[in-house]
């Protein structure tokens, strides 16, 4: 419990936090953002000010420690999750990190035990979970609506790393844990875990980087790009109460020219349900031949946000996760915990896996065998 007092929260990162995360919280009765800190402090001081925020720490080991931090929201490289993770739960502080989780399942496994020791609210920022319309199609799939799951599709597309002359970044040093697999793949991976209430088995992967150089931002020379920018996915499912004998399918990619596409399609016994990028929702009966849509009222996005479906959903996981704060939870109903976030890396290092031997690799705490 916070006695009546905001939630104060911590934020470490000046990228995607300052377009998602900050406008987010900041929109949630009950919360306060306290603290920044980035690698870069230019930037970080430039945050604070375009968001009034009081304290620019010096650095992230400072932000943790400080005494006026409930909630520390880890926004930076997934090589930094772990450590910074670890640090604010050993500081006593509710985590929410950025996906995916961690470089490894190894690192993800001992972020999760350091949480369920501390006992301490632990997320990971999975906010897809929180559109009305994935929930609806929860819903729906539940109780039956396109009856057993045969078939899963997911498809995202986008060319905002497209541009030849964009400059190299974390996200182009696979030694940063940057690339399509880990920040798209990872929510395609949850989505259909929670959506289907089971586990992947196997995954086949093939990933590709198309563009293979980037001007280095300060010096203009080319530098070697060693993450993928797109990546292909077979998945099996294990049998559930949902699944029987159930695949799926993922094409990702941040360098397709065309219309953005954030689409995920189920197909059932009795019919087929479809969500997209814009939150429509679609149920399609067996042998109707067409797609019809399923009311569902749009959710609400915090101002200063782009409209986008990872807005939408940020904008109510965000305030779901002070509301549980306030009231003393270690749990937010429905989020992605550290413990979701270790199965997503268990399926991460058996895609990476596959990709490297060219074979169909299983889901397991090794990392992925060959099949």
């Amino acid at each position: 419990m916070t006695n009546g007092r905001p939630v104060r929260i911590g934020i470490i990162g000046a990228g995607f936090a300052r377009s998602t995360q900050i406008p987010g919280f900041r929109d949630c009765m009950g919360a306060r953002i306290v603290a920044i800190a980035s690698r870069n402090p230019e930037r970080a001081a430039d945050v604070a000010k375009e968001f009034e925020i009081d304290h620019v720490a010096n650095d992230w080991r400072e932000l943790v420690a400080r005494e006026d931090v409930d909630l520390v929201s880890v926004v930076t490289p997934p090589a930094t999750h772990m450590e910074m993770t670890l640090a604010a739960l050993d500081h006593g502080k509710a985590v929410l990190c950025e996906k995916p989780m961690a470089m490894n399942a190894a690192e993800a496994k001992r972020m999760t035990e350091a949480a369920q020791k501390a006992g301490l609210l632990a997320l990971i920022d999975h906010e897809l979970r929180f559109l009305k319309s994935r929930r609806t199609m929860r819903s729906m799939l539940t109780s039956g609506a396109i009856g057993a799951v045969r078939h899963c599709n997911y498809v995202f597309r986008s060319d905002y790393r497209g541009v030849l002359d964009r400059p190299w970044d974390w996200w182009s040093d696979e030694k940063m844990g940057g690339g399509t697999l880990g920040a798209i793949g990872s929510h395609v991976i949850d989505s259909f875990r929670w959506m289907l209430s089971t586990e992947i088995s196997a995954v086949s992967c093939m990933l590709v980087t198309h563009i293979a150089e980037r001007p280095d931002k300060t010096t203009g020379a080319l530098r070697r790009v060693t993450s993928d920018d797109e990546a292909k996915l077979h998945f099996r499912f294990a049998d559930s109460s949902l699944t029987k004998n159930a695949t799926g399918a993922a094409a990702l990619s941040v360098v397709e020219s065309g219309s953005y596409e954030n689409r995920l399609e189920i197909y059932g016994t009795t019919g087929a349900l479809m969500v997209e990028e814009t939150g429509e929702l679609w149920r399609s009966p067996a042998g109707s031949g067409a797609w019809r849509p399923v009311q569902v009222h749009q959710d609400p996005i915090a101002p200063g946000m782009r409209r986008a479906s990872w807005s939408r959903g940020f904008s109510a996981f965000a305030c779901n996760i002070v509301e549980a704060l306030r009231e003393g939870h270690d749990t937010v109903e429905g989020a992605a915990s550290f413990a979701d976030g270790y199965q997503v890396q268990l399926v991460l290092d058996a895609a990476r896996a596959s990709n490297a031997s060219g074979c169909w690799a299983t889901v397991e705490e090794a990392g992925g065998s060959r099949q």
